[in-house]
């Protein structure tokens, strides 16, 4: 079995639609200039209000990718 090791970072996404919006805009965005993306974690969620409604949805998220040359 090989071994892993990882890098964590911390990404911020948003979406006026959803949760799951802001998460996938993260990601996606983050998987165009890093490579091996692995995983990620919901750390946070919040919102803006903006005249007494929901304007958009944050997430900040932890994403872990493999360091080069450990493909895994």
């Amino acid at each position: 079995m090989s071994e892993h090791v990882y890098k964590v970072i911390e990404l911020v996404g948003s979406s006026p639609e959803s949760i799951e919006d802001a998460t996938r805009n993260a990601i996606e965005r983050a998987s165009r200039t890093l490579k091996g993306l692995r995983w990620f974690e919901v750390v946070e969620t919040r919102g803006h209000i903006e005249d007494g409604r929901i304007g958009h949805w944050q997430v900040m998220l932890k994403v872990g990718f493999t360091l080069n040359g450990d493909a895994g």
